[in-house]
């Protein structure tokens, strides 16, 4: 359930029966062809496909993260690390205050992982609350799946591409982009970086079919729902 569709005092009634609720974060930063806000949209949908009818509240997606690699493609827009640390620290904070103890956070963009180490110092001012971390995209079954269905996979190649990140009357290479040296990728400046990747591809074709892409987001939504009910301490 969507925490847009609900008012406080359901909020307030749902929080006293169930102490789950789930905070997904994305990043606006370049995807090649692809939507800027495909991290937005992937971590929201496959957090509100994964509840699905359960009452579980998800929050609104955190659309906005922690992307300097990508500042000189235009649209990318990225928070400072400190700014971004103390952002989600807030969202935790309101969300245990509505009475959500089990909060998880359903993580869409790999260059937020730095927020996940202000967690554990969150948790040890909030004494009771458990949170987990779920980069839903390279979760072990959701992985195992993407490398069975094609092991070049990366950064705004076809892994990223589902109908719901396309954008109309934009028409995807039909070739297979070369790996971009990621070794190498991390030394570099952004402008450095913009000239290394050209479209923003990291590598792989541009586009599968949307049978495997659809069997992809089965196995990640079975998965992720998986994370969000079960298992807690």
């Amino acid at each position: 359930m969507r925490v847009a569709d609900m008012n406080w005092m359901q909020i307030r009634e749902r929080a006293a029966r169930d102490d789950r609720a789930v905070l997904p974060l994305g990043s606006v930063e370049q995807h090649a062809y692809l939507s800027l806000a495909v991290d937005a949209i992937l971590s929201e949908k496959i957090a509100l496909d994964a509840v699905g009818n359960l009452d579980i509240p998800v929050f609104p997606v955190q659309a906005y993260g922690f992307t300097p690699n990508f500042v000189d493609f235009p649209g990318s827009v990225t928070l400072r690390l400190s700014t971004y640390i103390a952002l989600v620290s807030d969202l935790l904070d309101g969300i245990a205050r509505a009475g959500f103890r089990r909060i998880t956070i359903v993580n869409g963009h790999g260059g937020n992982g730095p927020a996940q180490g202000m967690v554990f110092e969150w948790l040890d001012r909030h004494r009771g609350c458990q949170v987990k971390w779920h980069n839903w995209w390279n979760a072990p079954k959701t992985w195992a799946k993407v490398q069975a269905t094609d092991p070049v996979a990366s950064h705004a190649s076809w892994m990223e591409n589902f109908p719901w990140t396309r954008l109309p009357g934009v028409t995807m290479p039909e070739t297979q982009k070369p790996m971009a040296d990621l070794a190498r990728f991390p030394q570099l400046d952004p402008g450095a970086k913009a000239t290394m990747l050209g479209d923003g591809n990291y590598g792989g074709f541009y586009q599968r079919s949307d049978e495997e892409m659809l069997a992809i987001w089965q196995v990640a939504t079975e998965e992720t729902r998986q994370v969000i009910t079960e298992n807690w301490a």
